[in-house]
């Protein structure tokens, strides 16, 4: 599928962040969260202050309130979208848009929402309302979000997920999706610490092969707060939602929430202080950016997890794994004694150039902070071999076997080029 060009550099790994209320759109907190990482925003007014601020220091806008809103929910809602939001009200909105003399133009407007978690039953209506939006602003991200494999919340019973998803399945879903919508991205959130780390891998699972298939963008919303009031996501946590996303080739990730929008413990309290989330979230982003140039100069072939002794996450997640893994240029891929990764086979987006990206994924307990992990492959004569981790990294060379030392929860790239 090709890409549109728009205001959203998909050359990037762009990083997003939902909610920022009114305490929070002064230049000296937009200042701030540039310097904590963050490209873009969702869940965000045609606020102009915010927006002027977010030109002075090149942060994108998902503007919502501009085309007509709409969320899934608990699933009353299902199958209801086009008798609410007729295309005419869309055509109308996206004219409105077009005709507004701060909007029109505005740099920082990079896109427009068009609502959220959606059942199935209304995708045929959001294919043709995307369609239409697209055509009308042309320049314009149109930004939808699905559901993760649990619909809603959590806590949903099997016969609630059903009920909001519209399907039977979540594969189904997703391939309704797929069938109906034609975003060049899918975009989904998944918050591993409310909903489990096996929701987290299976959904990843389902996404990333619809990605590769139907040759679209696959873009994760992550959690930095959360659902528990009296509990603090550490950096590690952060780390294995990032990392775990990018071995199944995410190639965008938009941490909720900046300000208050659901749950607890976001990167701003409501007095718009810093929390403790804030230095955490500026720490992981910054090495995603040291990742960020070889990642983007590839694409994702296909994601195992490699190892010994599989937690229950694994073996539920649908997901191959095996005790080593070898592809083109790299052999016999495989991690320490008692660890487990999760490797992502890649290939160059425009070179003749293989990878492998690889996620400590050893102790999903997170009591391990602090430890080393080893990555070992065989190489092969005739290939140039260069590898970056979320942070430095050692390596060892005995003939040709190379042991690459980082720390738990970290991630490394290795590219392999023909001499």
């Amino acid at each position: 599928m090709s890409q549109r060009k728009t205001k959203f550099d998909r050359s990037r790994l762009l990083i997003g962040t939902y909610c920022i209320d009114t305490y929070a759109r002064d230049e000296a907190h937009v200042r701030a969260m540039k310097a904590c990482g963050i490209d873009f925003l969702t869940a965000a007014p045609a606020d102009h202050e915010l927006l002027d601020n977010c030109k002075k220091f090149g942060i994108g806008v998902m503007v919502n309130g501009i085309l007509p809103g709409w969320w899934g929910g608990d699933g009353d809602n299902a199958g209801k979208y086009a008798a609410s939001v007729p295309l005419e009200k869309i055509r109308e909105a996206a004219e409105r848009l077009n005709a507004d003399p701060f909007l029109k133009d505005h740099p920082a407007v990079w896109g427009v929402d068009v609502g959220d978690e959606p059942s199935a039953l209304d995708f045929p209506h959001y294919g043709k309302v995307i369609a239409l939006a697209e055509e009308m602003l042309p320049e314009r991200m149109v930004y939808l979000n699905l559901y993760p494999n649990y619909a809603s919340v959590a806590e949903n019973t099997s016969g609630q997920v059903v009920s909001q998803l519209g399907t039977a399945t979540y594969q189904e879903y997703i391939d309704r999706y797929v069938e109906n919508v034609k975003t060049d991205y899918i975009c989904l959130d998944n918050y591993e610490f409310a909903a489990g780390t096996d929701k987290l891998y299976d959904n990843l699972r389902i996404v990333a092969d619809a990605c590769r298939k139907s040759g679209r963008d696959f873009w994760m919303v992550l959690q930095v707060n959360s659902n528990d009031p009296e509990k603090w996501l550490s950096v590690d946590m952060l780390r294995h939602q990032a990392f775990s996303s990018m071995a199944f080739g995410a190639v965008s990730l938009n941490w909720a929430c900046w300000t208050a929008g659901w749950w607890h413990n976001e990167v701003l309290d409501k007095q718009g202080n810093q929390t403790e989330q804030y230095e955490k979230l500026k720490k992981v982003n910054a090495e995603v950016r040291r990742l960020e140039p070889l990642y983007m100069k590839h694409k994702n072939l296909r994601t195992v997890f490699v190892g010994s002794a599989f937690d229950d996450a694994v073996n539920k997640s649908g997901v191959d794994h095996a005790s080593s893994y070898s592809c083109l240029a790299f052999g016999a891929v495989r991690p320490g004694e008692g660890e487990n990764v999760v490797l992502g086979e890649m290939e160059g987006r425009e070179k003749d150039t293989r990878a492998i990206f690889a996620a400590d994924v050893t102790d999903t307990g997170f009591t391990s902070s602090g430890a080393t992990r080893t990555l070992c492959f065989k190489s092969f004569p005739g290939w140039n071999y260069r590898t970056v981790g979320n942070v430095p990294v050692s390596i060892v060379r005995e003939g040709d076997l190379v042991k690459i030392l980082y720390p738990a929860y970290g991630a490394v790239m290795v590219t392999a080029e023909k001499e």
